[in-house]
């Protein structure tokens, strides 16, 4: 065996020492080294062998262990009926391809068997993984599973997300002080408040400067996260599913493996993490590639009021202004009239559809759209046949049933017959109708959720039965896309959109809000997987009132979808939403491709986005608040190349953000379809003066090479 792994791909290194026996330590992640001496690296870093639980150095490896001298958070945890709760694997073989290497590991007296996964993916993305395997009599109760990735010294503040329903990946910044922070999810989904991604990094690293490194831990069930500093100078991020007490028991033979663990180097900020996130995304081969169609979607247009002549006039309107996907949202099926009753019933409502969905397809289909529908396959009313013919596929703990939320509890898909019921109805659904997407919606956390009659925790079961759905109906259905919704953005990590196209980032469409729900789902999902929609002028979500240009624009940067009665909207709302959707449609290829930037305005009323590709870029200026200076000071543009000169320009219909000549933003000397002529370096540098925005304005500014047609 090598005494050392060195994977290296698009500006990134990692370095294992693998001198063992035991398990191998990361010497280095971070930028990319070149050749280099491995051993002398490793020399170079070795900390003075000062002992202190142990003689010489504790070696820190990437499940750190107890018997190695570690008394922080052990890569492992579990026993085999009281005894084997220490581990000490010895590696047994290494094994390298390309930019990947699987360790092979053994603990003897515990009976443990561990095969550990790192690999370098497009972005320079590390992931990791573990499988652990039971190879004693008796059963071994696995408490975690989790792996480890070593930060240096100089990472000394964290970031990490909160949030809610409405106000989902809310970011907040900590020191990364001595001791361990931890962040369990124990909602049975991602969560509206999971870590997300955690970032260690320089002093007040930003959008554009300072050295990051994050993790994500990929799981839609349970999970944990954490950032630990001791102080022997060791500093590590992890992750790994949060499982509940006695969820994993493993027989001889049997085996679990770990969650992903994507890890991001950053060498310029936050933007540079959030680029290899989506340079990794879109190169795997069933990332969304053709153009991403304009959604119209029923729900805050019409909610359960399911009409064939009124979903035809919505239908109608929107074909009129460029809609190309027109989704039915709930209320279609068994006797769903509101939230209380039918979830399960998965048959077309005889009520409401007396000659099926097969009317309102037609009506879409002829008018050119693409025709989705809305479906919570994991949830069940009380107030449903299903319920009542099945009480066993209700989750609970032994004959209790937990707390109802909307008046739903959830479906045991680990059930054989629930899993095959359920199946089978998306099957016939997709199989008898032009179904050409799926909204698939999961609007309850698991509370107590266990196996029916055992009462034994089933959310680990329950996460891995979902994506077995998901995956068996891809199988059988390849060309439908599916969403990823949960009461808005509950369900947003790397495992469901490896099996989804699209995520539904909140419920919240105001566009004051989504200004950083948006801005903070794309730290790691690309712009064409965030579904984004230009709501009513008075929001649902907020009561918040917003002219349709800043509905629109929040809208744009996203996969661009309307939520919204066009039937009732007047001829000069639709015509400028047709407006916004011509845009749309010029620069989705670009927004969709290019790099996602942000700049880092002093001003905290402005913030400043844009997507920048090799012949085009566009920028949105938006304030959610006055500015504290008047005029407001200028703004630098991010991401161009500095040797080109640019053509810059409000981009129409976003160019007056007041609607109409005589407001501020008209009067800037820039602000003219002559625009100005600078280099990259100098909108870099020197920069723009931005016009005075009204609060929940936004101005666009397009930015073309000048030996590009434009």
């Amino acid at each position: 065996m090598a005494d050392f792994v060195h994977l290296s791909r698009d500006g990134v290194s990692v370095v294992l020492d693998c001198r063992g026996p035991s398990l191998p330590a990361i010497v280095h992640w971070g930028a990319a080294l070149g050749p280099v001496d491995e051993a002398e690296l490793a020399l170079a870093a070795a900390p003075q062998p000062i002992g202190f639980s142990a003689d010489g150095t504790v070696r820190v490896s990437i499940l750190p262990e107890q018997s190695a001298g570690w008394l922080g958070r052990p890569g492992l945890a579990g026993h085999r009926d009281g005894r084997a709760w220490s581990s000490a694997f010895v590696v047994s073989g290494i094994d390298r391809s390309g930019v990947a290497v699987r360790i092979h590991a053994r603990d003897r007296e515990a009976g443990l068997e561990l095969t550990a996964d790192l690999e370098l993916a497009p972005g320079g993305v590390l992931r990791a993984r573990a499988r652990l395997r039971s190879v004693a009599p008796g059963t071994y109760w696995l408490e975690h599973l989790m792996v480890f990735l070593p930060v240096p010294d100089h990472a000394v503040e964290l970031l990490d997300f909160t949030g809610h329903h409405l106000r989902e990946r809310s970011p907040q910044r900590t020191a990364f002080t001595h001791g361990l922070r931890v962040r369990e999810n124990r909602t049975g989904r991602t969560g509206y408040d999971s870590a997300y991604v955690l970032c260690a990094g320089t002093a007040g690293f930003a959008n554009r400067s300072g050295q990051v490194w994050g993790v994500h831990t990929a799981f839609s069930g349970g999970a944990r996260t954490i950032a630990e500093r001791d102080y022997h100078g060791h500093a590590a991020l992890g992750g790994g599913e949060l499982l509940l007490p006695g969820e994993v028991g493993l027989g001889e033979g049997e085996s679990y493996t770990s969650p992903w663990v994507y890890g991001v180097f950053g060498a310029a900020g936050l933007d540079s993490v959030s680029g290899r996130f989506h340079t990794w995304l879109r190169s795997r081969p069933h990332h969304p590639t053709r153009p991403r169609p304009v959604v119209v979607n029923t729900w805050e247009a019409v909610y359960f009021d399911h009409d064939l002549r009124r979903l035809t006039a919505l239908a109608q309107a929107a074909g009129e202004v460029g809609a190309e996907r027109f989704v039915l949202d709930d209320g279609w099926f068994g006797s769903r009239r509101d939230d209380t009753s039918g979830l399960g019933d998965w048959q077309v409502s005889a009520d409401v559809w007396p000659d099926g969905l097969g009317p309102l397809i037609a009506v879409v289909r002829g008018l050119g759209m693409e025709f989705g529908l809305w479906v919570e396959p994991e949830m069940v009313n009380p107030d449903s046949d299903l319920a009542r013919a099945h009480p066993d596929w209700i989750m609970g703990v032994g004959h209790r049933l937990p707390p109802a939320a909307r008046s739903q509890q959830v479906l045991d898909l680990h059930h054989p017959d629930a899993f095959r019921y359920v199946l089978g109805r998306l099957d016939a659904l997709l199989t008898e109708n032009d179904i050409a997407c799926l909204k698939w919606d999961h609007n309850r956390d698991l509370v107590e959720a266990g196996h029916p009659g055992s009462g034994r925790p089933g959310v680990h079961d329950q996460t891995l039965a979902v994506y077995r759905l998901l995956d068996e109906l891809r199988a059988r259905h390849p060309g439908v896309e599916i969403e990823s919704c949960s009461s808005g953005g509950g369900r947003v990590d790397l495992e469901i959109l490896e099996r989804t196209d699209r995520i539904w980032a909140s419920d919240c469409i105001d566009a004051h809000e989504r200004v950083a729900i948006q801005r903070w789902t794309s730290l790691l999902v690309p712009l064409e997987l965030i579904g984004s929609h230009v709501g009513a002028a008075t929001s649902h979500a907020t009561h918040r009132t917003l002219p349709l240009a800043t509905r629109a624009a929040s809208a744009l940067f996203g996969h661009f979808g309307i939520e919204w009665d066009l039937s009732a909207a007047t001829a000069e709302e639709r015509a400028e939403l047709a407006a916004w959707i011509a845009l749309y449609k010029e620069v989705r290829g670009l927004l969709h491709t290019g790099t996602l930037v942000h700049g880092d305005v002093a001003d905290p009323a402005y913030t400043l986005t844009g997507v920048v590709g090799a012949s085009d870029a566009l920028f949105a200026l938006t304030a959610t608040a006055t500015s504290v200076s008047y005029p407001p000071g200028v703004l630098t543009l991010p991401g161009l190349d500095p040797d080109r000169l640019y053509h810059v320009r409000p981009q129409p219909p976003g160019d007056v953000p007041d609607g109409n000549a005589a407001a501020w933003g008209a009067a800037l000397p820039w602000c003219t379809p002559q625009g100005v002529r600078l280099s990259g370096r100098a909108l870099g540098a020197s920069g723009l003066r931005p016009p005075v925005l009204y609060p929940d304005r936004v101005l666009l500014v397009r930015v073309t090479p000048t030996e590009v047609a434009e």
